[in-house]
């Protein structure tokens, strides 16, 4: 009995301390790790580069089409040739070719036919149309490019965002944590104190009330944590799980609270793709007006044609042969070349309407692009008193916690000794959990506040390379 005992003991042991050990091992999640991971699993940053990858290739492809379209045909048949006067239209080429002499009447000689050619047709002037078209598709990849950077920042000021709102959610549920042991350890007191006779029954209840509450704080500053964890790993892309910060967010400020942008206002990511959208939608405007002008184009055709119906078989209607060798070998060749333009007159009038709405639509994005030019700048503006008000808060909160601390010390002194009613101490029991929330957060609302600025001017260095 006495070594099973102690083999469980042991055992026990062993477990403690290896769930120690793993917990010690547990790996820091530094910021600039996770936006890394962030960049290269976040689906959405993902799909950006596909599309981007899409535009690239078209360029190939636009670029490809100015290129003469050349054909090459054959066909071997078998059928009759009779013929007859009379006009035919061969709608959607439901129609038969055939091509013989005007006989009396009807018969069903039958031999093989071919036809062998070669065709190239090349558009080589519009006006500039294909020029406009691959200038187009150009402007559309960098379109794409800058979405894929606007993406690509807006996801580093989400996951920093959400890695602060994380580290602070983590600092309220300690506080919460310490309130609980205070509140527990007045429990304790006032228990004691009744019991002896020392305080009024009343103060057990509102002991227990404060338990209560505590835990009831806690609780919901958990959940707040859990969600913040849970958002960070959506971000990531990863699994939810139990992230250990980087606590250098709420031990200190940055090291310097007001840097510059080094990135012009212009070339705000946010902004310069705004700027993009408005730069496809005028060339798209100057390739839909190429349309209202005529297209010349080279043309050209070379073919050989076979038939097993001689050349006297209008005269003779037995001189034909129903072999395949006769109509499958041309006998016949033709060659045409020559420059073509074709213009539809009434082309111009819907060109224009097509252009006016192109223009239209150019305007619109350059209001949508002024609109958040001037949100930008105001949240630039509203950056800077940001950072003085937390900076302020910052320096002001060790004298809280200070201030905070001391007079709980006292209060939980005077009623141990009788000389405090409850009403006091739970007082400074509230004031010194707020003091130390303040506290865990102070440092984190500076670098809350730097994350606003560098998202404003959309200079995200500023803020990453801070500490």
């Amino acid at each position: 009995m006495t070594i099973t005992v102690n083999k469980y003991v042991i055992f026990l042991l062993f477990s403690v301390c290896s769930v120690s050990y793993a917990a010690a091992q547990q790996k820091v999640l530094g910021l600039k790790e996770a936006e890394q991971i962030a960049l290269s699993n976040y689906s959405s940053i993902k799909a950006k580069a596909n599309q981007l990858n899409a535009s690239k290739a078209l360029v190939n492809e636009t670029k490809a089409e100015k290129l003469p379209d050349l054909s090459l045909s054959a066909q071997q048949v078998y059928g009759t040739v009779n013929s007859q006067f009379g006009p035919g239209y061969g709608y959607r080429g439901l129609n038969v070719a055939s091509s013989g002499p005007i006989l009396a009447s009807q018969n069903w000689n039958a031999a093989f036919g071919s036809l062998y050619l070669s065709n190239v047709s090349w558009d080589f002037f519009a006006f500039g149309r294909a020029i406009e078209r691959v200038k187009v598709q150009k402007q559309t990849v960098s379109l794409n490019e800058s979405d894929l950077v606007q993406e690509q920042f807006q996801h580093e000021i989400r996951v920093a965002s959400t890695y602060l709102n994380l580290l602070a959610a983590q600092q309220l549920s300690k506080a919460q944590e310490d309130n609980l042991k205070r509140a527990g350890e007045l429990q304790k007191v006032v228990v004691a104190r009744v019991k002896n006779g020392l305080n009024a029954g009343v103060d057990s209840s509102q002991a227990n009330a404060e338990v209560s509450n505590a835990r009831i704080a806690l609780t919901n500053a958990q959940e707040t944590e859990q969600e913040q964890s849970n958002q960070l790993a959506q971000y990531l892309g990863i699994p939810p799980q139990n992230f250990v910060l980087d606590t250098v967010f709420v031990t200190k400020a940055p090291a310097n609270v007001d840097p510059a942008a080094q990135v012009s206002f212009e070339n705000h990511p946010i902004l310069h793709y705004y700027q993009n959208r408005i730069n496809v939608s005028d060339e798209q405007a100057k390739y839909l007006s190429t349309f209202s002008y005529p297209t010349f184009s080279f043309f050209g055709v070379y073919q050989g044609k076979g038939s097993g119906f001689a050349n006297n078989y209008g005269i003779n209607q037995t001189d034909y042969s129903s072999g395949y060798g006769a109509g499958a070998d041309p006998t016949r060749y033709n060659y045409l070349f020559g420059i073509g333009m074709i213009w539809n007159i009434t082309t111009p009038f819907r060109v224009h309407y097509q252009v006016k709405s192109q223009k239209f639509t150019s305007a619109q994005y350059r209001d949508e692009y002024n609109l958040v030019s001037q949100q930008l700048s105001d949240q630039q503006v509203l950056s800077e008193t940001r950072i003085r008000n937390a900076l302020k808060n910052y320096l002001e909160v060790p004298q809280e916690i200070k201030a905070a601390t001391d007079a709980y010390n006292q209060k939980y002194a005077l009623y141990k000794n009788g000389l405090a009613n409850i009403v006091d101490f739970t007082q400074a029991l509230y004031v010194l959990n707020r003091a130390e929330v303040d506290n865990y957060i102070a440092s984190n609302n500076v670098w809350q506040a730097l994350l606003y600025k560098a998202a404003a001017t959309g200079d995200f260095g500023i803020f990453i390379n801070n500490f």
